[in-house]
């Protein structure tokens, strides 16, 4: 099957909040993103604004042609802008407001009454939902039970094990994504995915449906250029 790659844009803010004004333009490199080739465009607006501005998520929304994703914890400020921007997809993280990165999935099964409720108003409003899980099978199994559309695997730990041992790391996506399938949940993976790993990890994990990758996407751009970053991503996931 196809997998699609969709570029997270949130290092271009970082890089550009660093100067107060806006080089680089976050909306020029969304369409140049696309124009290379990307599937998809995610975005991550945290509560400080330290990179992704809510401004940005509005500004960006008819500027985006493929997919866009917008990942974040579902408090009601983060509803309030999807509800009112309507992307293509909505990735549910549980990320602390302070969190640096995300470094874990949800455990489904302790907030299932929130998480159903959250994808409830998603599904109403036509939006994707995809929840951001690590590789328990019955976790995975409460997010279809939840209603999402997607999970979206948490791959850091395949990222660390690959270097020594890749089919070890690989060994639970391929059963996470199996379970996702079986009971109808489409399978987004993000998170450390590289020029490295991510072509075992797209050969080795079936009904893939999705990547999102931005920080090692976009420090790769500063040596390859965006263009050809993009090209070799894509090649990949051939």
């Amino acid at each position: 099957m196809i997998t699609n790659l969709s570029v997270n844009i949130n290092k271009v803010a970082t890089l550009r909040n660093a100067r107060g004004e806006n080089t680089p333009d976050v909306e020029q490199v969304a369409v140049d993103c696309e124009a290379f080739g990307a599937d998809g465009i995610t975005v991550h607006p945290r509560p400080d604004e330290r990179h992704i501005r809510h401004d940005d998520v509005l500004k960006l929304r008819p500027l985006v042609k493929t997919e866009f994703n917008i990942e974040g914890y579902p408090s009601d400020d983060f509803l309030d802008l999807v509800l009112k921007t309507k992307p293509e997809q909505v990735t549910l993280v549980p990320d602390a407001p302070d969190q640096l990165t995300s470094c874990a999935g949800w455990n489904v099964k302790a907030n299932a009454e929130f998480l159903t409720g959250i994808v409830d108003r998603l599904r109403e409003a036509g939006i994707r939902t995809s929840i951001f899980v690590d590789t328990d099978e019955d976790n995975i199994r409460a997010a279809a039970a939840c209603g999402a559309d997607r999970v979206e695997l948490y791959t850091k730990p395949y990222a660390d094990m690959y270097p020594t041992d890749p089919d070890a790391a690989v060994a639970p996506y391929v059963a996470a994504s199996a379970a996702a399938h079986k009971v109808g949940l489409g399978v987004n993976a993000g998170h450390d995915l590289n020029l490295q790993n991510l072509a075992f990890f797209h050969r080795s994990v079936p009904y893939l449906n999705e990547v999102s990758i931005g920080h090692a996407l976009i420090s790769d751009a500063l040596y390859l250029g965006l263009s050809e970053t993009i090209r070799r991503y894509k090649e990949a996931l051939k």
